[in-house]
């Protein structure tokens, strides 16, 4: 039978329940408002009743454990478009960016900077011989230069900043995983032998989860899951085995960590590599592999694969902006000057190279000469021709011959005794009044520079010669490109977007520009090819791929690209922030606090406790009877 003190441990057991309850309640309201935390419940149950002759007398309520209302599948829902608006977040803020450097639209930028230098070539075109223009033609070159210059290292160093932000990720996973395998351990211990939930510490662990996620795409593999329907409908646990992977490479197993390495030692541009570290120590390439959350969005932007040689990489939207602003650059650079190769000078030299061309196939090298021909012209002191020599390029021409075994060698061509006029006269010939071909290592350079030239005796009497190229049809690509691949009398400097500008004999004097083929007055030819470039197609090369088109077109393809990268980022962004709230919304109806809810259970659980304290006043009181009639 029951005693009376037995009644009395029922009215503890039920202040007890409700104490635990106004706790639970108010660590809730307290942690309302804090990122990752999950409303708790508290479970009761009746405990084991005193089995007596009139039969089984309750006993009271045990508090078994506090369980959070937690949906592992809406989690996993919540992590994994998390990921994926970080990714887009991230991608938009740097694709805004990166359209800022092309304002195309509002009519300034690189495009109306070319249409301005096309026209002024057509104002000179017209007056060839005023120095005036010549300057204001400098001025708008060196303008349109500076400006492609400076888009490129704008864009150079938007994909640096990336590049930089990688490193700060990857520590910060490698900070967060660390945290979180020692964070397993706090767990495996808390509810070792099956007694209680580590509320908290799972909370903890989830959101370095999503921080994960968010960051790398990072997926949780846990073992058991079984449900709370004691708590929730939708509340369920996992426990058991625990990983965290990226793209199948785990980064936490239980309570071990790997780390991701960052490298970039040998990279000369400074780019890093992400590895994943095995236990045997291998390194295994993660760049490509990782492709969710932040991380993933940097390398789509600067580029995953880097190229064994150049250290740069191969892939990414930037680079793919980088590559096509030099592609469209270096077109404009050697279609210019090949064009303007033709006009006269005593002497012309070549861009450095760092390939030596003596013995090595021009059509084969990695110089952009075609198969075709171009012709050497010879002027006089008056500006007329005096001869012409055609100079063929084939799959065997080489740029000189060290052996003299080649007779098919730019140099030889150029040397053979041939008559050019047909009048019998041997020295009025290209062979006889272009006698300077040198081409050697420049000193402390490591670098190749070839040097055409007219004798000593030919520039005192005013000879001049220009090479033209020997065009298969009516467009300026047809051609060998010569003289504009290797630079040859060029207008302009460089080779890519961001050493483009203009020849430095040309810009210490402008007046020195010609406008004609030779010195005669109002000799107005290679001004006028130079405003029909503007029309003419060349061929872009941009990685594998060839575009064929104008200068406007080229840096067209460069500005859509750039448009329609971050139009599309704009409109994905929508449609992820769409599907982030909704999931959002999903999980806090779930697990977040409801401060309505918990002011409500506040209530229910202030009124058991009054109810308990009244259970044990009565007690007290029938305690008080009992001893009075002892008494």
């Amino acid at each position: 039978m029951a005693s009376i003190f037995n009644s009395l441990n029922i009215g503890y057991t039920g202040l007890n329940a409700a104490q635990v309850g106004i706790n639970t309640t108010g660590h809730n309201i307290a942690n309302a408002e804090v990122d990752g935390y999950t409303r708790q419940r508290v479970i009761t149950a009746a405990a084991t009743p005193i089995t007596s002759r009139p039969g089984q007398v309750g006993n009271g309520t045990n508090v078994e454990d506090i369980k959070r209302v937690f949906d592992n599948f809406v989690f996993d829902r919540y992590t994994s478009v998390s990921s994926d608006k970080e990714y887009s977040d991230y991608e938009t803020q740097q694709l805004e960016t990166l359209s800022t450097y092309f304002p195309e639209i509002d009519g300034v930028g690189i495009k109306a900077d070319l249409s301005e230098y096309y026209n002024m070539w057509q104002t000179f075109s017209d007056n060839p011989d005023n120095d005036a223009i010549k300057v204001a033609l400098a001025k708008q070159t060196t303008t349109l230069s500076q400006h492609i210059k400076q888009t490129q290292n704008q864009v150079l160093g938007l994909q640096s900043q990336i590049n930089e932000q990688l490193s700060v990720n990857v520590n910060e996973v490698n900070d967060i995983a660390s945290q979180l395998a020692d964070l397993n351990i706090q767990i495996d211990i808390a509810e070792a032998g099956g007694g209680y939930s580590a509320n908290d510490l799972r909370d903890k662990r989830n959101l370095m989860e999503k921080s994960l996620s968010r960051l790398v795409g990072a997926n949780v593999n846990s073992g058991q899951l079984s449900a709370n329907i004691q708590i929730d409908s939708n509340s369920n646990l996992k426990t058991g085995s625990y990983t965290v992977s990226v793209n199948g490479f785990n980064i936490v197993d239980g309570n071990t960590f790997h780390p991701l390495k960052l490298t970039n030692d040998t990279n000369a541009f400074g780019f890093y590599d992400v590895s994943y570290e095995r236990q045997d120590g291998i390194l295994i390439p993660m760049n490509e592999e990782i492709t969710g959350g932040k991380i993933g969005a940097i390398f789509a932007l600067r580029g995953g694969a880097l190229d064994t040689t150049s250290g740069v990489p191969v892939d990414g939207i930037i680079q793919n902006v980088v590559t096509q602003l030099d592609s469209f650059a270096k077109g404009l650079i050697e279609s210019t000057n090949n064009l303007y190769a033709a006009s006269a000078t005593t002497r012309k030299e070549s861009n450095n190279t760092k390939i030596d061309l003596s013995t090595r196939s021009l059509v084969s090298s990695d110089i952009n000469i075609k198969e075709g021909a171009f012709d050497v012209v010879i002027y006089d002191i008056d500006g007329n021709e005096v001869s012409r020599r055609k100079i063929n390029i084939d799959a065997g021409t080489t740029l000189s011959d060290p052996s003299g075994t080649n007779t098919n060698s730019i140099e030889n061509q150029l040397k053979a005794n041939k008559d050019d006029n047909s009048d019998s006269n041997g020295t009025n010939d290209v062979d006889d009044l272009l006698t300077e071909f040198n081409y050697q290592l420049s000193p402390g350079t490591g670098e190749y520079r070839l040097s055409l030239g007219v004798s000593p005796a030919a520039e005192s009497s005013g000879y001049t010669f220009a090479i033209a190229d020997n065009l298969k049809d009516a467009t300026f690509a047809s051609g060998s490109n010569f003289a504009g691949a290797l630079g040859l009398g060029r207008y302009f400097d460089g080779e890519s977007a961001q050493d483009i500008q203009l020849n430095l004999s040309l810009r210490d004097n402008p007046t020195n520009i010609s406008a004609g083929y030779a010195s005669t007055a109002g000799d107005n030819r290679a001004a006028i090819s130079m405003v029909q470039h503007q029309f003419e197609n060349y061929d872009f090369n941009v990685g594998s791929q060839a575009f064929n088109t104008t200068t406007y077109g080229m840096f067209d393809i460069t500005a859509t690209y750039v448009g329609t990268n971050t139009n599309a980022a704009i409109l994905k962004n929508e449609t992820v922030s769409t599907q982030f709230n909704a999931t959002q919304l999903e999980y806090f109806s779930t697990s977040k606090v409801n401060i309505d809810e918990e002011m409500t259970n506040l209530i229910k659980y202030q009124t058991s406790y009054g109810a308990a304290a009244k259970v044990i006043t009565t007690i007290d009181q029938m305690m008080q009877t009992l001893l009075g009639i002892k008494q």
